[in-house]
């Protein structure tokens, strides 16, 4: 344990020397920094289910398909936030669940404007990203 303490001190003092960690208050620069905002601040898990699952929509897997598929998911993006995509998907996948227990997905006026939403949006990233 001796042994270690000395070479980490020598180690770590040398830094301090080379790096110029003493500080002078009349040179630091008061510097402003702007926060940090993403405009499509996706999950990287939730992009490549979205992606891989419409790869195996369009035929399976290869560059056009995988490009077109990122092409689109970007596109729905810029113009949904991740919650208002991540409740439209999940209405849109409990919207056929049968009956009253379905019912709280399929009917609110909310529900199916998300969903509507959701729809033309795909729609329109369909149109733009694959070629036909």
């Amino acid at each position: 344990m001796k042994n270690l303490v000395k070479p980490l001190f020598l180690t770590a003092s040398l830094l301090l020397i080379i790096t110029g960690c003493t500080s002078n208050p009349e040179k630091e620069v008061e510097a402003t920094v702007a926060p940090i905002v993403l405009t499509n601040d996706y999950p990287t898990r939730d992009r490549v289910e979205y992606v891989l699952n419409c790869v195996a929509q369009h035929g399976g897997l290869n560059y056009i398909n995988q490009y077109a598929c990122g092409c689109k998911l970007d596109k729905i993006a810029e113009k949904l936030t991740f919650n208002d995509f991540e409740a439209a998907k999940t209405i849109t996948y409990l919207k056929s669940t049968p009956g009253d227990n379905g019912a709280i997905f399929r009917d609110p006026k909310q529900s199916k404007e998300l969903r509507k939403q959701l729809k033309e949006i795909e729609e329109s990233a369909e149109k733009s990203c694959f070629v036909k």
